[in-house]
């Protein structure tokens, strides 16, 4: 659900979620460690977050991380 709060668009972190592909403890991980330098909070506490945000969220969820992986001794 989108909130309008002085003519810009919020969204709770279930939409963000939802629109991003992601879940729940990945974003509070992410916010938690820094990977999203984002905090918006309405009076509630709870977070908000703007479409800038969203697209932010959204290219990190598209980053793939490879790791080098040993073979197996044969």
């Amino acid at each position: 659900m989108v909130i309008e709060i002085d003519g810009k668009q919020y969204y709770r972190t279930s939409e963000v979620c939802n629109r991003a592909g992601i879940g729940r403890a990945t974003l509070f991980r992410w916010l938690k460690i820094g990977i999203l330098p984002i905090r918006l909070k309405d009076r509630r506490g709870w977070s908000l977050f703007t479409e800038d945000d969203l697209d932010l969220i959204r290219s990190e969820a598209k980053i793939i991380v490879v790791f080098d992986v040993p073979k197996a001794k044969q």
